[in-house]
């Protein structure tokens, strides 16, 4: 059971309809010690700047820690599939005794630019030299599509789409003998059994935005898929960090109880 708060290097900020939410550093290291201390939470995945502040408040000790390497595809921006390689680098990790790397993955197949192909070498790059390093590295992968309206690249999250997203995750760099997968449940959740068969490594579900602000129905999907092969546990931030009934506490300890 892994806390993430890596969401606002990439600018998102917002939690349901507040824009805002996560914009009061005070207020969000507040919430995430609440969240690292309760019993059954292993760690946090986090950018630099967070898990400095985690680190100096004492809230890491015995703790697993994450750390974000790309955090340059900003949301909204033009550029967004453009998903530089921003944030930690593996040799940081290795300096600093963190447990893993986290990286996203967003697959563009309409992105008029580069972006995508750019974010795709990075990445393969950055699992080789995480492999090297003997670092295990979480892979978040997404195929996006743009709105026809608005252009705006939403993730596709039909189980045909997790599919391919995972079988390109899997074939990035020269070994996947480190590599995790950090997966979304499908649309349907009865698709994440397909989703699951597309590849033998190892998998934590991640948590996004609640749709709806119905978290128990968001629970029953994350419960139903944790039962499958090669699921290994949850990796969730905002859904948890700011519940909307704004207890932290419950909201953490129901998802470990998943487990």
């Amino acid at each position: 059971m892994i806390v993430a708060a890596d969401h606002p290097a990439r600018g998102v900020l917002g939690v349901g309809e507040e824009g805002m939410a996560m914009a009061d550093r005070g207020e969000l290291l507040e919430r995430l010690c609440r969240a690292l201390s309760r019993p059954g939470v292993d760690g946090v995945l986090g950018s630099a700047d967070v898990l400095d502040d985690l680190l100096l408040l004492g809230a890491l000790e015995g703790k697993v820690v994450i750390g974000s390497l790309n955090r340059g595809g900003l949301a909204g921006a033009s550029f967004e599939l453009d998903d530089r390689f921003t944030g930690h680098r593996p040799q940081d990790l290795a300096r600093l005794r963190f447990d893993a790397g986290k990286l996203l993955l967003r697959i563009g197949y309409d992105d008029p630019g580069s972006g995508s192909v750019r974010t795709l070498e990075a990445a393969a790059r950055s699992v080789d030299a995480m492999a090297a390093l003997r670092l295990p590295v979480f892979v978040e992968p997404f195929v996006m599509r743009r709105d026809p309206g608005s252009g705006t690249p939403r993730a596709d999250l039909s189980a045909d789409a997790v599919i391919r997203s995972v079988a390109v995750a899997s074939g990035l760099g020269g070994t996947s003998a480190y590599t995790w997968l950090k997966l979304p449940v499908t649309d349907d959740p009865d698709g994440m059994a397909r989703v699951m068969e597309a590849s033998s490594l190892p998998t934590v579900l991640l948590g996004g935005d609640i749709k709806d602000g119905d978290q128990d129905a968001t629970f029953e999907k994350w419960r139903a898929a944790l039962r499958l092969p090669t699921v290994q546990g949850l990796v969730v931030g905002r859904s948890l960090l700011y519940p909307a009934d704004g207890d932290v506490e419950q909201a953490v300890d129901t998802a470990v109880g998943l487990l």
